[in-house]
C-alpha cells in the first residue's frame, strides 16, 4: 500500500501563457470550459461552491454550473438549504472547478444574488419530471428520519402536482457575479502557471501571474 507522503504526480500536460491568454476572464474560461468538454471531461461543469457560514466559518459542496455569461455563473438550489440560509447572511461565496484530466482549476470569487423569477421557472420547466417532483420532496439539509421519508414526500409531490408541477416557491438559482477569477494549471517541478484576473473600479480586469 501506497504512503500518502509517496503520492505525487508530474504535471506536463500544457502551460498557461500569459501573453496567449485571454483579456477578459470570461473568455478565458469559456476557451477551457470547451476543451474539458471536448476532450469528455468527467462531469465538466461540476463544481466547488464554497459559503460563508453564520459561525464565520467555511463550508463547501458540489453543485453543477447550468449557466455563464458575461453576468456571472448560475446554479439552481433550495433557497432554504444551508448554503441558501449562508448566502442569506453573507452573500458572498468562491467557486472552484478542478478538470483533472487537463491538470486545470478554474476559481472565481465574487457576490451572491438570486437570478429572476423567469429564468428559475425556464430551468424548472426543463428538468426531468422526477427532478421537478424532487425539489418539492427534498427539506434539503435538514434531518430525516430514513429515506423512506424522501419516497413518501416523492409520491406525495407526484400525486398533488402531477405531470406538470410548477416550480417551489423555496427553490430556484444563484448567480455570482465574479469579482476575481484564478487559472491553474499544472506544471512540472511544481512551478505551476497561475494567472488571475482582479476587477477594477472602472470595470476593466487587471491580469497578473502569480506564484505557484
Amino acid at each position: 500500500m501506497s504512503k500518502l507522503s509517496d503520492m505525487r504526480k508530474s504535471y506536463e500536460r500544457a502551460e498557461l501563457d500569459a501573453e496567449a491568454a485571454a483579456g477578459e476572464p470570461l473568455a478565458q474560461f469559456q476557451a477551457w470550459f470547451d476543451e474539458a468538454v471536448k476532450v469528455d471531461v468527467s462531469e465538466p461543469n461540476a463544481m466547488t461552491v464554497a459559503t460563508v457560514g453564520t459561525n464565520g466559518r467555511p463550508s463547501t459542496r458540489i453543485v453543477l454550473v447550468k449557466d455563464f455569461d458575461a453576468r456571472g455563473l448560475v446554479w439552481y438550489t433550495n433557497y432554504d438549504s444551508r448554503k441558501g440560509q449562508e448566502l442569506a447572511v453573507h452573500p458572498f461565496a468562491a467557486l472552484q472547478f478542478h478538470w483533472v484530466e487537463l491538470e486545470r482549476v478554474v476559481r472565481i470569487e465574487g457576490r451572491v444574488e438570486k437570478v429572476e423569477s423567469e429564468q428559475s421557472d425556464e430551468y424548472y420547466k426543463s428538468r426531468p419530471l422526477d427532478s421537478r417532483l424532487g425539489a418539492w420532496a427534498s427539506p434539503q439539509s435538514q434531518v430525516i428520519s430514513s429515506r423512506a421519508v424522501l419516497v413518501a414526500n416523492a409520491a406525495k409531490a407526484a400525486v398533488q402536482h402531477g405531470l406538470n408541477p410548477s416550480r417551489p416557491p423555496n427553490w430556484g438559482g444563484y448567480r455570482l457575479v465574479p469579482e476575481y477569477w484564478e487559472f491553474w494549471q499544472g506544471r512540472r517541478s511544481r512551478l505551476h502557471d497561475r494567472l488571475c484576473y482582479r476587477l477594477q473600479p472602472d470595470g476593466q480586469w487587471l491580469r497578473e501571474r502569480l506564484a505557484p
